[in-house]
């Protein structure tokens, strides 16, 4: 179970106190890590795909490194709005 899976009541995080900080932040990190990880990862087989259409399979058509990169980043933006989102809902719980 992440962070973002437990819907249970929290109270907002003290900022300023390190020792809250820092597990908050770890809190965080949880938060749509698969996501975030499967943008890299696809990002890379797609840049992967890139260096092998120009070196070794040159019949690869030229959309595919393109799909794949572009794919990559919607995931790592969603990724990043589920994060976004988790912290602001996680910081108005009052």
């Amino acid at each position: 179970m992440t962070a973002a899976d437990d819907d249970g009541p929290r109270d907002p995080p003290d900022l300023s106190d390190p020792v809250q900080l820092a597990r908050y932040r770890a809190e965080l990190r949880t938060v749509a890590r698969g996501t975030r990880t499967m943008g890299i990862m696809l990002a890379l087989v797609g840049v992967a795909a890139a260096i092998l259409r120009g070196t070794v399979v040159p019949q690869l058509p030229e959309m595919v490194p393109l799909v794949l990169i572009v794919t990559a980043l919607g995931l790592m933006l969603l990724g990043i709005v589920r994060r976004i989102r988790y912290h602001s809902a996680r910081l108005r719980r009052r």
